[in-house]
């Protein structure tokens, strides 16, 4: 079932992580939920794996 699984957002595949039960796009550095066995795939749903590095010219001085 799992190859037949795209994100939302981006229409890429999804890899699934045994150890935190979710469906991980690298790309976009987000994690679905699964609850149950179902994957909840609605993006607001989703978690960031990964912060995005600053903007450019948006450091403090």
């Amino acid at each position: 079932l799992l190859r037949f699984l795209v994100c939302p957002l981006s229409k890429r595949p999804l890899r699934y992580e045994e150890a935190t039960n979710e469906l991980i796009n690298e790309e976009l550095g987000i994690a679905y939920p699964v609850i149950d066995g179902i994957p909840n795939m609605v993006p607001e749903a989703a978690r960031r794996t990964h912060k995005k590095p600053p903007a450019e010219g948006s450091e403090r001085q």
